[in-house]
């Protein structure tokens, strides 16, 4: 990976919403799906599925702090999803759907926790549940799963009730931070 760019491993509910808005974002460079919060042994999507791991889906966004902030990073993540509904987004229910931040460094963990305090309770009127830990390891989800929303869309209900409706919010609130198409 190039020097220039920082990680931010983020846990919204399902990695495919999160993968979808974040892919759209100018400055990022990749975004990744996967599992963090457990071991490698149980890092696999039937065994997370199950809800019976410490593991979060996650995505994994590799990102160029010169385009765009971590702080900026976090805003988008806090008003896409639903952070005050503990282990839930929407109808995806379990620990594994849980809203988790698992920070870096220390300066990021700053950051995330005054965003949490400050910024999230702007945007939502219920108490902010988000998980706030620090990165311990990152585990790629099996392949079918990354660009889930860019390769499936609308052909899947799921995506197109669930995925798209977020999407849409982050083009309609943040239409300044997309990219631009050349």
């Amino acid at each position: 990976m190039n020097n220039q760019f920082a990680l931010a491993t983020l846990g919204g509910g399902c990695f495919w919403c999160v993968e979808a808005i974040f892919e759209q974002v100018e400055g990022v460079h990749h975004v990744m799906s996967g599992y963090s919060g457990g071991d490698k042994a149980t890092a696999d999507y039937k065994t997370v599925c199950s809800g019976t791991t410490k593991h979060a889906e996650v995505v994994q966004v590799s990102f160029d702090p010169e385009v765009i902030t971590y702080r900026e990073i976090l805003e988008i993540f806090f008003t896409t999803h639903d952070p005050t509904t503990p282990n839930r987004q929407g109808n995806d229910v379990g620990p594994q759907y849980r809203s988790v931040v698992f920070y870096h460094d220390e300066a990021q963990k700053v950051v995330v926790e005054d965003v949490k305090a400050n910024y999230a309770p702007q945007v939502w009127d219920a108490p902010i549940v988000t998980e706030i830990a620090p990165f311990e390891d990152f585990f790629p989800a099996e392949e079918y799963h990354h660009g889930y929303y860019s390769k499936v869309g609308e052909r899947n209900p799921y995506c197109t009730f669930v995925i798209t409706p977020k999407v849409s919010k982050f083009r309609k609130l943040f239409s300044h931070k997309m990219k631009t198409k050349t």
